[in-house]
């Protein structure tokens, strides 16, 4: 039986102030002495980090598209494991899931499959009495999410504040805070949205710090506790754990060691990965390639994640010993997976600047957004899944990959649209495809084989 407290902070539409009211909240309370525990719906990478900043505990993704909706109650089991709180920062609309495929991976479906009240935030800056007919509107939609009250964001003035009260007395949702305009509160942003925590994390705290006060001032903390704790047990949940999710045979000997890339060109990634890989018998070790100049001793495999290398190709360019490395790893036969920024960290170049050389391809920046979830069969059998496998995932970048010859294409997409994507060469395999190895176990157990584990 999971029995945390919660809460689902969301919004109507995105900019409505989510991620300063839930990382204000988690921040807090964290200073109050409660263990909290930070979630966001979806496939984003950088709300968790600024989660992990306030609570001290790093923070997780629910995506109900990527994972499915059975995981999603079990994987906030496993993230929330002894805390008195948790709070589940939403994505876009409360109603916005899947595109096509209803509420699918939205926050209210997320926040049902959590038996978890809602706090809806309400950019309350160009309205007064009209805030009840959005918020009856969105409490009645479906009867199934709970609002179990709501927080003004981007109040003008004492006499605004007490005109939006005054229409919430009749929509029978109660206000829960009510928060002022305030420019200082703001974190650095660029292309791709708000800039990572690794990259810039004084600025980040700063942000934190603000968030929390803002909160602390604004907002009833003791009614949004006693919502949290009115969340009923969620009996049929379990609690995910990566060692019963693998299994890995028995006997094993040396754990070889997987290197991890990290560092502020390389911060997205799911922490559950790693989880999966260490439980499948390996030594997860990180590396920054804007910083090492070797691969971790031993390595026996290299997985890297998403980020920003085209924020950093002229430093990982001049970091010629790793590039190297990278290259003789891959060349020996050694499995390598790599996803967006890894993909376009192994092609021949970067906007000009000499990369690994692993694939026959460059890469440039565009000005074009790919984003989006994304249906795909794995077409030739490689490190992450055999062929004819399916895989559910995400794409987010502003960057092309014009191909040479000599890979094999690693997707077959079926949606958005069909097309193929991706690189396979050897035991290497790059793709722009963003995954989360919660819902295929199998594909960790099978890289670490490849690695001899």
């Amino acid at each position: 039986m999971v029995n945390v407290p919660r809460l689902v902070v969301a919004a109507p539409a995105s900019g409505s102030g989510k991620t300063t009211v839930a990382t204000g909240l988690m921040a807090a309370f964290a200073a109050r002495g409660l263990a909290v525990s930070g979630h966001k719906v979806g496939p984003d990478y950088i709300d968790p980090g600024f989660h992990t900043l306030a609570t001290g505990r790093r923070g997780r993704n629910l995506d109900a598209y990527m994972c499915g909706p059975e995981l999603i109650a079990p994987l906030f089991a496993h993230g929330a494991r002894g805390c008195g709180l948790a709070v589940v920062e939403g994505v876009m609309g409360l109603y916005d899931g899947a595109s096509g495929l209803g509420e699918l991976a939205s926050t209210a479906h997320v926040a049902k499959l959590l038996r978890a009240p809602v706090v809806l935030v309400v950019d309350a800056s160009s309205q007064s009495r009209s805030v009840a007919a959005l918020v009856h509107g969105f409490a009645s939609w479906d009867t199934g999410v709970r609002i179990g009250g709501v927080i003004l964001n981007k109040v003008g003035s004492d006499r605004h504040e007490a005109l939006l009260r005054g229409a919430l007395e009749e929509s029978g949702v109660p206000v829960l805070g009510a928060l002022r305009r305030a420019e200082g509160v703001s974190v650095p942003s660029r292309h791709l949205g708000l800039v990572p925590v690794v990259e810039r994390r004084a600025e980040a705290v700063t942000a934190v710090e603000a968030m929390a006060a803002q909160v602390v001032a604004g907002c009833d903390l003791e009614g949004l506790l006693a919502l949290a704790r009115s969340a009923p047990a969620l009996p049929e949940a379990g609690v995910w754990d990566a060692q019963d999710a693998v299994r890995p045979a028995a006997g094993k000997g040396a754990k070889p060691v997987v290197a991890v890339a990290g560092g502020a060109a390389f911060s997205f990634s799911y922490v559950e990965n790693s989880e999966l890989l260490a439980a499948a018998g390996a030594e997860v070790v990180a590396f920054d390639p804007l910083r090492d100049e070797k691969l971790p001793e031993g390595t026996a495999g290299v997985v890297i994640g998403g980020g920003f290398p085209e924020v950093y190709a002229p430093e990982l360019s001049a970091n010629g010993a790793l590039r190297g490395a990278v290259a003789e790893l891959a060349r020996s036969g050694a499995p390598v997976a790599a996803e967006c920024a890894g993909l376009l960290y192994l092609a021949r170049s970067l906007d000009g600047l000499p990369m690994c050389g692993v694939l026959d391809a460059d890469a440039r920046m565009t000005g074009r957004l790919t984003l989006g979830y994304r249906e795909a069969v794995a077409l030739t059998d490689n490190v992450l899944a055999p062929a004819g496998a399916r895989m559910r995932g995400h794409e987010f970048h502003r960057t092309a990959v014009e191909p040479g010859a000599g890979d094999e294409p690693a997707w077959g997409m079926h949606r958005p649209e069909r097309r193929v994507e991706g690189f396979v060469r050897g035991n290497v395999h790059a793709s722009y495809l963003h995954t989360h190895w919660a819902a295929s176990p199998g594909t960790a157990l099978r890289f670490v084989e490849r690695c001899g584990g």
